[in-house]
């Protein structure tokens, strides 16, 4: 009975701390939506239970959550407003451990367009492969012979109605409801016979 009388008192103890930390995020997390010149804010490092009540309690202020830090003992909460939510880009930089920088983050876009003009018109202006020193088709030619592929590709046709079937291929040509009433007649048939 003691041990039990101890341990109602510890779980009231962490229930009464969880509601005061509760409160405690409640008013930090208002204090940052009055707080106009702030995008986004991060939290110090805390606990599972404290991370997932920051992020409940940002969830009904409106606002968007997420964890970083890669060890139980340093992940932290940072809170964004909606208008400022996070790129992928800026989310990968938080989950490699570096600061966003707006700036240097469209420097790099920048960078990488550049590049990839540059690397497309190397490709528009560069040099054919060289092909192959002597034309296969030359090696093989006691086999395939010159004229029977492009006749062969003369007389292939697409079907039109590939993937239908025309009407023309269709044996029955009775609609669903002309069919269902010959079924009827014939069992009508049959069980007047049977009788």
């Amino acid at each position: 009975p003691e041990q039990a009388a101890r341990m109602k008192k510890l779980q009231e103890q962490e229930k009464r701390q969880k509601v005061e930390f509760r409160k405690r995020m409640e008013q930090e997390v208002s204090q940052f939506i009055q707080a106009s010149g702030e995008p986004r804010r991060r939290f110090q490092p805390m606990n599972k239970i404290e991370r997932s009540i920051l992020h409940d309690v940002a969830e009904v202020a409106g606002l968007t959550s997420f964890s970083f830090g890669d060890d139980e003992d340093s992940r932290y909460v940072m809170v964004f407003k909606k208008e400022f939510a996070p790129s992928d880009e800026e989310l990968e930089a938080y989950r490699r451990g570096e600061e966003w920088d707006p700036a240097r983050a469209e420097e790099r876009r920048r960078l990488r367009e550049l590049a990839a003009q540059q690397e497309e018109a190397e490709l528009e202006s560069g040099p054919t492969p060289p092909g192959p020193p002597n034309d296969y088709k030359d090696k093989y030619r006691h086999l395939i012979g010159s004229e029977a592929a492009k006749a062969a590709a003369r007389t292939m046709e697409a079907n039109k109605a590939y993937g239908c079937v025309p009407v023309a291929n269709k044996r029955d040509t009775r609609s669903i409801e002309e069919a269902m009433n010959e079924i009827r007649a014939k069992k009508r048939l049959r069980q007047a016979e049977d009788e």
